[in-house]
């Protein structure tokens, strides 16, 4: 029986909820939970902050190859709900509004600093840089990483089953911790357009974004913002919209996608959950890989091997099970005395 079935069924079991069917075999993930105050709206700060321990690749889903297929620059690019788009007169096509396309340099982009006082407190890539939790996610930016080097990916989208998950804060501590690697460029795009809320998190005012960009009504250029100090860029969401799906699935988002490859190394896309709209579906269609979000304790594992079923196998990175108190307490002690010793050396 697989770990992250067997974390999603003690979960369940602690609920109330009755288990589903034991799934075959896989390999497991285990991520604090994304807290919730019930109503829809950010956690309060005293609320414990959600960490992923490790990846996983799981069964049939996961045995992925060692190369991601990167649709080359003739070919065919076909997203559900519309038709094949060749992929340079989408980019033709969209030229005009993103303003950057086919430039020699990379703009220079509106800085904006970030304070951790004004952020998300679960941003924990910010807030507590030196904790267990942010070492965390600095292990999953390291599994990034190694994909994009072994298997030339480059960007990832991160969805969930569900709503209150824990995907926007994975994507945007994943994208922080990403832009303090040396030599990277990273750039977070707020995919999730019906309900944008990734430049909330950071505290950013931001009324400009994809949403703008894909309408024809601003260009790339002026809706990337960077972040400092870390160096993050970010394409914020902009306003809210219902014409998603055809808007992601168009010339002009493709054309996007192709001029923040060529300006940046690393680009991670917070899209929709997966089991409400096509959206997280056309993203993942037009990325190298996705990583899926599910939460123990809510996320029922006959729900999630059913959203996985129809998307293609090479494109799935793996899952970061949310709520997972493996290790916790351990790693915690462990982290309180390395950051004491570190904070000690430095007076």
């Amino acid at each position: 029986m697989g770990r992250v079935y067997e974390a999603l069924k003690r979960a369940a079991e602690q609920n109330g909820t009755p288990a589903d069917a034991e799934p075959g075999e896989e390999q497991s993930v285990a991520v604090r939970p994304e807290p919730s105050n019930g109503n829809g709206h950010a956690p309060a700060a005293d609320e414990v902050a959600p960490a992923p321990e490790y990846l996983f690749h799981a069964s049939r889903h996961f045995q992925t190859p060692e190369t991601a297929h990167t649709p080359a620059p003739n070919e065919q690019t076909s997203a559900p709900g519309g038709s094949a788009l060749p992929a340079g007169q989408a980019s033709r096509a969209a030229g005009a509004t993103l303003g950057a396309a086919g430039s020699a340099r990379t703009p220079e982009f509106v800085r904006l600093d970030v304070s951790a006082a004004r952020v998300e407190p679960h941003l924990v890539a910010i807030t507590q840089p030196r904790s267990s939790h942010a070492e965390r996610y600095r292990s999953l930016r390291t599994r990034v990483l190694h994909a994009g080097e072994r298997r030339k990916m480059q960007a990832f989208v991160i969805t969930s089953a569900g709503i209150m998950e824990g995907k926007t804060l994975t994507a945007v501590n994943l994208s922080w911790l990403l832009a303090q690697t040396d030599g990277v460029r990273a750039l977070l795009i707020d995919g999730d357009l019906r309900n944008p809320c990734a430049a909330d998190y950071l505290g950013l005012d931001a009324p400009t974004g994809l949403s703008e960009v894909l309408a024809g009504e601003a260009r790339l250029e002026e809706a990337i913002v960077r972040l400092e100090p870390a160096g993050l860029h970010v394409l914020p969401g902009g306003s809210a919209r219902d014409d998603v799906a055809e808007l992601l699935s168009g010339p002009r988002f493709l054309a996007v996608l192709q001029e923040v490859r060529r300006m940046f190394d690393y680009v991670i896309i917070d899209a929709p959950p997966l089991g409400i709209f096509t959206d997280a579906t056309v993203l993942i269609s037009r990325a190298d890989s996705a990583l899926i979000v599910a939460r123990a304790g809510k996320t029922r594992y006959s729900a999630l091997e059913k959203l996985l079923e129809p998307l293609p196998r090479e494109r799935l990175l793996g899952v970061v099970l949310n709520g997972s108190d493996e290790q916790l307490n351990e790693q915690n002690y462990y982290y309180r005395r390395y950051s004491r010793r570190g904070e000690a050396g430095e007076e």
